[in-house]
C-alpha cells in the first residue's frame, strides 16, 4: 500500500468548483488521508509525474473555455513534447462543472480526462458532468459520484489498522486559528490600498489603486436601469492593454453591512489578529494582510453578501446550539433538503448576512476561527474595457449596469461591485479602486484594413466602443456596429460619439429600439434587414463577426439570422450554413463573449 496521499487540483472562475474541491478535500481528511486543495495555477504541474492520486475539478466557462486559474496549466498540459506515457503512475478522476445551457457543455472537463488519459493515467470513474441546470444543480450528479470515488480510492488505499472514517457528526478543526493581539498593541488597518511592491505590475496580488476621474449616469433619469461610464487614471501603474480586453476591480462591502455582520456575531471590528495554520504547509490567505483588524477583513476579504451554499449551512450545523436551528441546517446541508434549500436561498438570492439573522442563536455561537471557512472570499469582478489607450492614454473606462432586481424578498437585491462603484464620487475627494488588467477572450484582427461586423446590444456594446475608438485612431472606416437598446431617449449609450463617428464616414451604425414601436425590433432583425451588406463584407471583404452581450436568448437568435444571411444571399442550405458559421468560429473570424 502506498502512501496515502490526495492532491485535489481545481479550475474555478465563481467559486463553485473551489467549494466542491474543499469539500473533497474535507471528505479525505474524515478519511485519514493527507491532503492538499490547490488552484491548479498554483501548483507546479512538472510534479503531476510523482502524484499518485488526483482529482482534477473544473468549471467550464464561456464558449469552452478553462476559467483563469488553470490557463497556465491547460497550455502546459497541451504541449506536444510530452511523452506518452509520462503519467503512467496517476490514478486520477475527473469531476466537470458546467451549464448545458452553453453548447460547449463541461468542455473542458471532457478535454482534460482525454488528455490525462492519453498520457498514461489510470482513471479510477467516468467523467462526472455536474449540471447548472439540474433542479438540484452539479449535486445531483457530485454527491452519488463522490460516494463511487470513495469507495474506489478506500479498495486502493484501506484505511490504517485501528482508525476509522471520522464521523460526519464530528466537526473537523478549522484550517486556522485566529490570535487576538493585546489591545495595547496598536496596529492600524493596513488597507486594501497600501502602496504596492515596488514595480510589482498589477494583478490579484497587487492590484493598483486607481483613481476614479469620472462616474456618469448613461441612461435616462426615468429609465428602470441605471448604467454608469466610469473612468479611471492609471498613470504610474504600467498597465496597458488592446480592444477586448478585461478589467478586473476588487469589491467591498458597504459598511452598514459590515456593521451588523460585527453585531450579531459579537465582533469587534478594531480587534487586530493573526492567523496560524492548524496544519504544517497549509499557506496563508494570500491577499489578507498579517497581522489584521476584523474591520479589514469583513470589508475586503468576507464575501458577507454572496448567497451562501450548501456547505456553508453544513459547516454552520455544527455550531448551533439551538435544537430547531440546527434541524434545519442539517436539512438544508442534506442532500434530501436540496429543493428546500434551492427555495428558501437561491431563488430568493438571500445573502450570507440574511441568513446569519435567520439563525440568531447559531450565528452567535460561530467561532471566529471558522469564519474563513465558512465564508468564500470576495472575487474580483471582471468588466470589458470600453475605451482605447491610443483614444484615451492612462486611462480606463467601463460600461457598469447597477445590478437590482427583486425577489419575494422585501429588500432589494443589489450586485455588490456594481452598487458599491455607483456609490462612489470622485467629486467628493480622492476616490482609489482597487484594479488590475488582464487579456480577455476577444482579439480584433491584426491589419486594421480588415472589416469588422460588432454586434453589441446594451452593456455588449463596451468592447466595441473601445475597438471602435482604436480602428478609428489608426484611420480605419471598415466598422459596422449594430446596437440594441430599449428606447432611443432612454438607453442608447454614447449615442453622440457613435452619430459623430458616422458622420465622419468611420462607423455604419444599425440600431434596433425594441420598446420603441409596436412589435419588438432586437439587433437580429437589423441583421436579416441589411443581409446583402453583411454577406458582402463576410465574402468579398473577408470581415470578423464580434458579438457581446447577455447570454439568454440572444446569441441564439444572432446565430440564426447569420445563417439565414448565408442562406439567403449566399445561396447555402441550412446545414452548409451552420457548418460555415461553425469554421468561421474555429477560425476566429466569428467570436463572441456573452455573459449571464
Amino acid at each position: 500500500m502506498g502512501e496515502r496521499k490526495l492532491l485535489v487540483l481545481f479550475g474555478s472562475q465563481t467559486g463553485t468548483a473551489e467549494d466542491t474541491s474543499e469539500r473533497i478535500g474535507r471528505e479525505a481528511k474524515r478519511r485519514h488521508f493527507q491532503c492538499r486543495v490547490v488552484a491548479l495555477d498554483d501548483y507546479d504541474v512538472a510534479n503531476l509525474i510523482n502524484e499518485p492520486l488526483v482529482v482534477f475539478v473544473c468549471a467550464t466557462t464561456g464558449q469552452g473555455d478553462p476559467p483563469d486559474n488553470m490557463k497556465a496549466f491547460w497550455r502546459f498540459l497541451f504541449r506536444k513534447n510530452l511523452p506518452q506515457g509520462s503519467l503512467c503512475q496517476l490514478d486520477y478522476a475527473v469531476l466537470g462543472l458546467g451549464d448545458s445551457s452553453y453548447p460547449r457543455f463541461n468542455f473542458i472537463a471532457k478535454k482534460l480526462h482525454k488528455r490525462v488519459l492519453q498520457l498514461g493515467a489510470n482513471p479510477l470513474l467516468p467523467v462526472a458532468l455536474g449540471d447548472d441546470q439540474h433542479d438540484l444543480g452539479p449535486d445531483a450528479v457530485v454527491d452519488p459520484w463522490l460516494l463511487a470515488l470513495w469507495d474506489k480510492i478506500l479498495t486502493l488505499y484501506p484505511l490504517p489498522p485501528g482508525l476509522e472514517i471520522i464521523s460526519p457528526d464530528v466537526c473537523l478543526p478549522p484550517k486556522y486559528t485566529l490570535h487576538y493581539l493585546d489591545e495595547d498593541t496598536l496596529h492600524p488597518d493596513p488597507g486594501l490600498l497600501q502602496p504596492t511592491a515596488p514595480r510589482a505590475f498589477p494583478s490579484q496580488l497587487h492590484p493598483f489603486p486607481a483613481r476614479m476621474v469620472f462616474n456618469q449616469r448613461v441612461t435616462a433619469e426615468s429609465h428602470f436601469q441605471d448604467v454608469r461610464l466610469i473612468e479611471f487614471d492609471v498613470t504610474g501603474s504600467g498597465i496597458t492593454f488592446c480592444a477586448g480586453d478585461v478589467v478586473m476591480i476588487q469589491p467591498q462591502n458597504c459598511p452598514e453591512d459590515v456593521q451588523q455582520f460585527c453585531q450579531l456575531l459579537r465582533l469587534d471590528p478594531q480587534r487586530s489578529f493573526v492567523l496560524k495554520p492548524t496544519e504544517p504547509g497549509t499557506p496563508l490567505p494570500a491577499l489578507l494582510p498579517q497581522p489584521c483588524t476584523i474591520q479589514h477583513l469583513l470589508t475586503h476579504y468576507l464575501d458577507i453578501s454572496c448567497v451562501p451554499r450548501r456547505s456553508f449551512f453544513h459547516l454552520l450545523s455544527y455550531f448551533s446550539p439551538n435544537e430547531l436551528e440546527r434541524e434545519k441546517l442539517q436539512e438544508f446541508s442534506s442532500a434530501q433538503g436540496q429543493e428546500e434549500l434551492y427555495s428558501y436561498c437561491n431563488r430568493p438570492r438571500r445573502t450570507t448576512l440574511e441568513v446569519l439573522w435567520d439563525f440568531p442563536h447559531t450565528t452567535s455561537a460561530i467561532p471566529p476561527h471558522y469564519l474563513l471557512e465558512l465564508i468564500p472570499r470576495i472575487r474580483p469582478r471582471a468588466f470589458s474595457i470600453a475605451s482605447s489607450m491610443l483614444a484615451h492614454p492612462d486611462r480606463i473606462q467601463i460600461l457598469v449596469a447597477v445590478v437590482q432586481y427583486r425577489t419575494r424578498l422585501s429588500k432589494p437585491r443589489r450586485g455588490l461591485c456594481s452598487t458599491w462603484l455607483a456609490s462612489l464620487n470622485p467629486e467628493q475627494g480622492d476616490v482609489r479602486v482597487p484594479l488590475w488588467v488582464k487579456k480577455g477572450g476577444m482579439r480584433f484582427p491584426a491589419d486594421p484594413d480588415t472589416p469588422v461586423i460588432m454586434i453589441g446590444p446594451g452593456t455588449g456594446v463596451a468592447p466595441f466602443r473601445a475597438a471602435i475608438q482604436e480602428r478609428v485612431a489608426q484611420g480605419q472606416r471598415g466598422n459596422c456596429l449594430f446596437f440594441g437598446c430599449r428606447q432611443k431617449s432612454k438607453d442608447f449609450y454614447c449615442q453622440a460619439e457613435w452619430e459623430e463617428l458616422v458622420t465622419r464616414g468611420f462607423l455604419t451604425l444599425f440600431t434596433a429600439f425594441s420598446r420603441d414601436q409596436e412589435e419588438k425590433v432586437y439587433v437580429q432583425h437589423r441583421i436579416l434587414e441589411n443581409r446583402r451588406l453583411v454577406w458582402e463584407l463576410l465574402s468579398a471583404g473577408n470581415a470578423h463577426i464580434y458579438l457581446a452581450g447577455n447570454a439568454k436568448q440572444m446569441p441564439g437568435a444572432v446565430s440564426e439570422a447569420l445563417q439565414a444571411v448565408l442562406q439567403l444571399e449566399g445561396g447555402l442550405s441550412p446545414s452548409e450554413a451552420e457548418q460555415h458559421l461553425a469554421a468561421l468560429e474555429r477560425s476566429q473570424r466569428f467570436q463572441s463573449e456573452t455573459w449571464s
